[in-house]
């Protein structure tokens, strides 16, 4: 059913209206068939309405959305419209910068941290008509999915957690309380959440988003990238917040060519031994050349190189944070306490050797990548490690589901989803983004939706430490 016939029930709107894309969303808005206004009381609603479950929102920031819809629909009604994320509601990971709200990084050391900036990626979704409605969970400094009030759940199944300091930008778009979040990726903190939580999305390009204003942990892998329900939705996203960001070097103007006009039928993609061969046979019978594949490379400390890499730039940020003992309050010991102790006593030439080794990497995996793209397990720690060492995107994409392990007698609803990764070379978002399209233009998976409303017979809502009402706001209110 599209978003605009269920208009035509205008009392079933308000809950079917987490099921809409973007690009559904945008259409309704540009032909006023809702207001941005209207849309943004709706998605509160949602944001409020389940985060005593999920646990996903550090901060509803409702005063900002109000104004921000308001001069949205002002100017529509002028007869002037941004484009397809116009009036669009959307969250942040709380790793990025907004005035006058408060940035927490996920840590009760920084719970009550003001930045007054605007972070790039802010000021590219502004000025695309954007509506700002919540600060999502990162999980703590940006590790994992424990923060400083609490652990965000997979939707998808409330029993278990959503991985991944993305946490609160997969749970959110998972659930239908934002159309779409912007996440970040050091070391899989965009694809283990979104793979968990079943939703689409993006880590681009290293070096296409610029992170000016956004908590970094290592420069030369931090990535910033979108969460979204489909593959299209990306695509507008992407667009939108990709660019030269004159305040981080490391960023660059690199051309999106249109998804939209690939095509396909002369790309030729790989698949290794763990894809899903469902993503492989639908895009064979569209036309596209498969064959089998396989990344080569001769260096074999991939993972330690990533962790040295990292772990050495996190350490050069948050020097004085552990040499002043603030580490002993962190949300979760055995995590970046730990790592960076042990990055204290790395050698500075084992450093080096590490980064030497990673030059080669690159060189020899792009004298590999022979093929358009290839599609593979989005969450092999190795390729995880691999791509964010080399910067190449990969698009993660739900392709089912499966029952949970030991479901209860009496029965369920709760799943555990399958995704897949299609990747593709540096400065080749586009066909990864294409790929993912075609799939999705014959699939349905991306367009189902988690059971949090009704989990089952048997099945219990877990423990919650803070029950919140529909009026009120989300865990931690807007400063």
């Amino acid at each position: 059913m599209g978003c605009g016939f269920i208009l035509f029930f205008r009392s079933s709107f308000v809950n079917l209206v987490g099921l809409c894309q973007i690009l559904e969303l945008g259409e309704l808005i540009r032909t006023k068939q809702i207001t941005s206004l209207e849309l943004v009381q709706i998605f509160l609603r949602r944001l409020k309405r389940y985060n005593p479950v999920l646990e996903s929102v550090i901060t509803c920031t409702d005063e900002l959305a109000y104004k921000q819809a308001k001069e949205a629909d002002g100017l529509l009604a002028k007869g002037v419209y941004l484009g397809p994320l116009h009036g669009i509601p959307y969250g942040l990971k709380d790793i990025i910068a907004v005035p006058q709200y408060k940035t927490t990084w996920g840590s009760g050391s920084f719970k009550d941290q003001v930045l007054n900036i605007e972070a790039w990626v802010y000021k590219r979704l502004k000025s695309a008509g954007a509506v700002l409605v919540a600060k999502l969970v990162s999980g703590s400094l940006a590790y994992d999915d424990i923060w400083f009030g609490g652990r965000t759940r997979n939707p998808w199944n409330i029993e278990e957690f959503s991985t991944g300091s993305s946490a609160g930008p997969a749970a959110s778009t998972s659930a239908g309380m934002v159309p779409f979040a912007i996440g970040s990726e050091t070391a899989g903190s965009i694809t283990y959440p979104a793979a968990r939580c079943g939703v689409t999305a993006l880590r681009p390009t290293f070096g296409m988003v610029g992170r000016t204003g956004v908590m970094s942990i290592a420069e030369s892998l931090d990535k910033l990238g979108p969460f979204c329900r489909s593959a299209e939705d990306c695509t507008v996203v992407l667009d939108t917040i990709r660019g030269k960001d004159p305040d981080d070097l490391s960023s660059r103007y690199i051309p999106l060519d249109d998804p939209f006009s690939v095509d396909i039928k002369r790309l030729t993609v790989g698949y290794t031994d763990d894809a899903e061969m469902e993503v492989v046979n639908v895009l064979k019978s569209k036309g596209v050349k498969t064959v089998p594949f396989k990344l080569n490379y001769t260096v074999d400390s991939v993972q330690g190189i990533l962790n040295f890499t990292m772990d050495v730039e996190m350490l050069a940020h948050f020097d004085e944070w552990q040499r002043t003992r603030q580490d002993d309050l962190y949300e979760a010991q055995d995590q970046w306490p730990t790592e960076l102790r042990r990055a204290r006593v790395i050698p500075a030439i084992d450093y080096v050797q590490a980064q030497r080794a990673r030059r080669k990497l690159i060189q020899e995996v792009k004298k590999s990548f022979t093929v358009d793209a290839f599609i593979g397990n989005a969450t092999d720690w190795e390729r995880v490690c691999l791509g964010n060492l080399v910067g190449f995107p990969v698009i993660v994409v739900p392709t089912g589901f499966k029952n949970i392990s030991n479901p209860p007698s009496e029965g369920t609803r709760r799943r555990t989803t399958i995704t897949t990764g299609i990747y593709a070379r540096p400065n080749h978002d586009h066909i990864a983004l294409a790929l993912a399209m075609a799939y999705q233009s014959v699939t349905y998976h991306h367009k189902q939706r988690p059971p949090i409303d009704n989990l089952g017979p048997s099945d219990i809502m877990p423990h919650i430490h803070q029950q919140l009402s529909l009026t009120e706001g989300c865990i931690y209110e807007s400063s």
